[in-house]
């Protein structure tokens, strides 16, 4: 395994980290299974944890918590809030209301008094940036947080808030969690570009490309995957973008068996080698998932490998745009773009 500094916090984390979005209802993962990844992942030099209140509505957090429950200070421990949990309205976002309340709950579920990355999951556009700042900044002071960061930001709303954070003299966010992955590159013409600037720590999500890039994803073959079955557009071949993505993986099982390597490898290798990322969040749902993943921890990819990759996917380039979660609003609402 290899570690790296995460921004410029001083803190060395595993150039893997282990999402736990899996845990539990959404990923049919049960608490022994859960505790046997965690366990497992932690024996494999992996010492990041991330998880969020919305996945599975808190039971993710409660799984982590009683699978870190002896093992607490030997990781770093990463949740996020902002997104609805429910149907309250104010049950969500980044105001100093929600988000004392949310990170309560976290703690609760988690089953610790602090955590060490609280993450806004994503930009509340409904939110000022210092009342959020304000309020994690609030947080970190009285030591529930060690350290606080944001989650799946446009580019420029990275820049305000870390602006908004030195004209208010409040605390800033150290790192940012993206998605990143040799089919989805667009991050790399905006978002990686400030958040080398800033210094910020990045935590790249999806780096299999929701298991496009798991090997079990290949032309002539029936699509199986539990992302397919729960998300089935996102892998229906009549749509060009599918298709696109499935031309690019056929492209790339060539590239990584020249290589001797799994396309697992080739993917999570990929994504670590970018000198912008601090780790690559894995969400294996079993214990074998978690193996395959663990084999890349000490790849590191020839400069003739990256570019045959840029040769299939351009850098900068999404091949499933549509599917990005950090669309400026404007783009999705034309009410927003109209006088």
């Amino acid at each position: 395994m290899q570690y790296r500094t995460l921004g410029r916090t001083g803190v060395q984390v595993s150039s893997l980290a282990l999402g736990a979005m899996n845990f539990g209802a959404i990923g049919r993962t049960t608490q022994d299974e859960a505790t046997a990844i965690v366990d497992a992942a932690l024996d494999g030099g992996i010492n990041l944890v991330d998880t969020a209140d919305m996945y599975g509505q808190g039971e993710s957090e409660v799984m982590v918590g009683k699978a870190i429950k002896n093992r607490r200070d030997d990781l770093v421990l990463a949740t996020k809030a902002a997104m609805p949990m429910g149907e309250e309205r104010n049950h969500r976002g980044t105001s100093r209301r929600w988000i004392f309340k949310a990170l309560e709950d976290s703690l609760r579920r988690l089953d610790v008094d602090h955590v060490d990355l609280y993450q806004m999951h994503r930009w509340d556009p409904a939110t000022s940036d210092e009342e959020a700042l304000s309020a994690l900044t609030d947080l970190q002071r009285a030591g529930k947080i060690r350290y606080f960061g944001s989650s799946t930001f446009p580019a420029y709303r990275i820049v305000q808030a870390q602006w908004a954070a030195r004209e208010n003299r409040l605390g800033r966010y150290v790192t940012e969690q993206p998605s990143y992955s040799i089919l989805q590159r667009g991050i790399e013409a905006h978002v990686l570009p400030v958040t080398q600037e800033y210094g910020l720590g990045v935590l790249a999500w999806s780096p299999l490309a929701s298991g496009w890039l798991s090997g079990a994803v290949r032309a002539g073959r029936e699509i199986t995957t539990n992302r397919a079955g729960a998300l089935p557009q996102r892998f229906d071949l009549t749509d060009p973008a599918n298709q696109a993505r499935l031309d690019a993986v056929e492209k790339l099982v060539k590239l990584a068996e020249q290589a001797d390597l799994s396309l697992i490898q080739l993917a999570l290798g990929f994504v670590t080698a970018h000198p912008g990322v601090t780790s690559a969040l894995i969400g294996p749902r079993t214990l074998g998932h978690l193996t395959s993943q663990l084999a890349a921890a000490d790849t590191v990819l020839p400069a003739d490998v990256l570019d045959e990759i840029d040769a299939v996917v351009a850098p900068g380039v999404d091949l499933a745009a549509h599917e990005k979660f950090d669309t400026p609003p404007a783009l999705l609402d034309p009410s927003l773009r109209r006088r």
